[in-house]
């Protein structure tokens, strides 16, 4: 698997993450069992970066993880693992409050307390904030985060879903570097290409993190606004490139995010091994600039201006 160092930190992940969102399924038990083997396959296939939040199946998530860290022994030690917080459901904590954000101290420190109890680990590699608090004081975050650094709690910070002005905002006040911006990357949403988001972490040396990556193409993106004609255009240009690097659309989706100079982590969600080794066949195709603007072009249904 491909190395890369995660924006301006000491930390070397393997080019595609791991995603455990999906982990524990419906939480039958044939369901955990499957998400187990998952994470044991993406390890076992060169997978060193795995992603988590705090609401991922509502902390089951990563107390499955947990059960996969201690029958691997030595896992721990080289992998890079992060999780989210930031977001909290309506209802939470007293009968009656809505669905929020929230960046105060108070609840950051609490959340990765949480995090690192579940996950059964004293440090965690990555804290991101999950998506933006409309109302956060980025010197508040920063004391968070400083609070955190200096109790071994957390070695890196990053965010996801941040805008440029607010990622901005937020490092004015952070004496340490946030490391990655976790956002929605896939032929159906190119905003990271259009609103600023990746030029910055080519500009200040952040690592981009796409999710859903393969939205579109595998299951159909959040919010889809493609016409049937859209669709059947931008498959016929993935079945052409398919055919022509001898793999599958899927991949070829990769293979486009991957060769973007900002250097996007993809993260991969899948449960079922054999795509997750599949996946590895990304990092092997020779894709061209041509082929990138061509799905481009088939993507927007005209060519670049």
């Amino acid at each position: 698997m491909e190395q890369q160092i995660i924006g301006s930190s000491s930390l070397k992940s393997s080019r595609l993450v791991y995603g455990c969102m999906r982990i524990v399924g419906d939480g039958s038990p044939e369901s955990r069992q499957k998400g187990k083997l998952a994470v044991r396959a993406a390890y076992e296939s060169g997978f060193t970066h795995f992603d988590h939040a705090d609401i991922y199946g509502g902390g089951e998530c990563e107390k499955l993880f947990a059960e996969v860290l201690r029958d691997i022994p030595g896992m721990r030690e080289n992998i890079i693992i992060t999780s989210k917080c930031g977001i909290r459901g309506k209802d939470n904590p007293i009968s009656g409050v809505p669905a929020r954000y929230d960046f105060s101290k108070e609840y950051i420190l609490k959340s990765v307390d949480g995090i690192l109890t579940r996950l059964q680990i004293d440090t965690l590699d990555i804290l991101l904030l999950h998506r933006p608090d409309y109302l956060f004081q980025a010197e508040e975050v920063a004391d968070a985060f400083q609070t955190l650094q200096d109790a071994g709690k957390v070695r890196y910070f990053g965010v996801s879903n941040f805008k440029p002005s607010q990622l901005t905002l937020l490092q004015s006040a952070c004496p340490m570097p946030l490391i990655t911006n976790q956002v929605e990357i896939n032929v159906h949403n190119i905003n990271a290409l259009l609103d600023g988001t990746l030029d910055q972490c080519q500009q200040e040396h952040i690592s981009p993190q796409a999710w859903c990556p393969l939205g579109g193409v595998v299951y159909p993106a959040w919010g889809n606004t493609f016409s049937p004609e859209d669709e059947a255009r931008i498959k016929a240009e993935f079945d052409r490139q398919a055919k022509k690097y001898d793999t599958e659309n899927w991949i070829i989706m990769l293979t486009w995010l991957l060769k973007h100079p900002a250097g996007i982590f993809p993260i991969i969600g899948t449960t079922n091994s054999n795509r997750i080794k599949a996946s590895l066949q990304a990092l092997k195709i020779p894709y061209s600039r041509e082929d990138w603007y061509s799905l481009l072009e088939a993507r927007n249904g005209q060519p670049v201006p």
